[in-house]
């Protein structure tokens, strides 16, 4: 349901507009801090962390146990977005992003100070999954932090392009993932191995203090203001999720299922399907892993524009719209790149995986950075927002890797497992943009959520008294 009543947010407000600035760039760089961090360790997983801390098995089932250590952090992400969200419900956005930052990033550095599995054995994997574990728990309300944060400072009629800003910051910390994993890379196998692929995790605490400084100086959100100027503030917004934001959670998860799933897959098990660590596992002429990973600075590159476009293009024809068009073209972009990526050829691997990550995967990013916080009310957005984002990064993103690596080597490197794979996510968020109502527009200051009123249910106390310079 769309709602034209909210006035938009006065731009030319010297206020406001710091305040809008300050925003950007809060979430712009924790973004940006999450995804060097998932970057990093997803690129990992791909090429060396069979060698470092699986060396124990073969190369393929080295790569599934690799992956397998990447999967368990977003296990951990719904259990961190249900308890950093309920805070950030309760008590505002600002202060769950400073300790959020802190505990995501703090993991991050400490994977690079740990001795391998030749140091210390069995120990090796397991402080490796632990932290993973303490990575994915900080970054499960990391993103719907930033997401919420800067989808209630956006002016209205242009929610879907400054909400998408930030998420630039997701293709930049993807690309200093890939270009310093590159350069890395190329260096002796020795040395690559030995200490060099330790320095951007360790240097990944520079982000950290960026970051607090910035989110120090931020202020609440207008609509969170609200809340607590009208004592509106959820006393038990787990309770109110379950029970009147389920549907909402569920619509979200059916529509980040290509966008999470397909950014990871074409990220990392692409990368191993066509390297794996230059052993030739799957494919008969591996691709060298520093060519491989330019596919993913190419796309991230892409996405930089793609994302603030199709968040623009959202604010003019639909949420809805430009989201189908990205979920359509992945499934009918799957089967061929897949195929493509079997012929082992360097020039066409980075042209499939660039593409890829850059138009299929960001298309529907673009409208998704506005269009999550607009399904929930404003009681329970944080919450909400946490739930669909992560419990569809464990459905979609946690298994990407572990079980597209499974059926590849079961089905001895066969390329059509991960296309069939792939396709199958593309279908259930296409099929999910047929059941989510429109919400460009949408009053963030309602109460009640988009899917139940868009299925005829009526909340209590829908809209609450505002002021008009809330309305942002």
């Amino acid at each position: 349901m769309t709602d034209t009543t909210s006035r938009p947010a006065h731009t030319d407000d010297p206020e406001y507009a710091a305040n809008l600035r300050r925003a950007t760039l809060a979430s712009s760089v924790g973004s940006a801090l999450e995804y060097f961090d998932f970057a990093l360790y997803g690129l990992s997983s791909a090429l060396i962390f069979n060698v470092l801390f699986f060396s124990n098995l073969d190369p393929a089932m080295g790569v599934v146990a690799a992956f397998a250590s990447f999967g368990v952090g977003f296990a951990a992400r719904p259990l961190g977005g249900l308890f950093f969200g309920t805070i950030g419900d309760r008590i505002g956005r600002k202060w769950v992003l400073v300790v959020t930052i802190l505990l995501m990033g703090g993991a991050t550095t400490l994977i690079g100070l740990l001795p391998t599995y030749e140091t210390i054995g069995i120990w090796a994997p397991i402080l490796l999954t632990v932290l993973r574990l303490l990575q994915g728990f900080g970054a499960g309300a990391e993103q719907a932090g930033a997401t919420v944060l800067m989808a209630e400072y956006s002016p209205v009629g242009r929610r879907g392009f400054f909400s998408s800003l930030p998420f630039i910051g997701i293709q930049l910390g993807t690309l200093m993932a890939a270009v310093v994993f590159s350069i890395l890379s190329s260096l002796p196998e020795d040395v690559f191995l030995g200490w060099a692929w330790r320095i951007p995790f360790i240097l990944s605490f520079v982000l950290i203090l960026v970051a607090l400084f910035i989110r120090m100086r931020l202020r609440e959100t207008p609509t969170f203001i609200e809340l607590e100027k009208h004592e509106q503030i959820a006393d038990r917004p787990i309770r109110d999720i379950f029970t009147r934001g389920l549907p909402g959670v569920v619509v979200g998860i059916g529509l980040r299922m290509a966008e999470n799933g397909g950014s990871y897959m074409f990220q990392n098990l692409a990368l191993a399907f066509v390297a794996t660590a230059g052993t030739g596992a799957f494919i008969a002429s591996p691709v060298d892993r520093g060519v491989a990973t330019w596919g993913v600075t190419i796309g991230s590159l892409i996405g930089m524009a793609v994302i603030p476009l199709t968040g623009h293009l959202s604010d003019r024809f639909g949420r809805r719209a430009v989201y189908r068009f990205g979920s359509v073209f992945m499934l009918l972009y799957t089967f061929p790149a897949w195929w493509l990526l079997s012929l082992g050829d360097p020039a066409i691997v980075i042209a499939v995986i660039a593409l890829g990550i850059g138009i299929a995967v960001n298309t529907m990013l673009g409208p998704q950075c506005a269009m999550l916080p607009e399904l929930f009310g404003n009681r329970h957005r944080y919450l909400g927002v946490a739930m669909a984002r992560e419990i569809s990064a464990v459905l979609a993103g946690g298994l990407a890797g572990v079980l597209g690596a499974y059926l590849l080597v079961t089905s001895d490197g066969d390329w059509l497992m991960p296309a069939i794979y792939m396709a199958t996510l593309a279908l259930i968020t296409t099929a999910s943009t047929f059941l989510v109502p429109e919400t460009r527009g949408r009053d963030l200051l309602r109460l009640d959520d988009a899917v139940r009123v868009s299925a005829g249910e009526s909340g209590d106390a829908e809209r609450q008294p505002v002021s008009a310079s809330a309305r942002a």
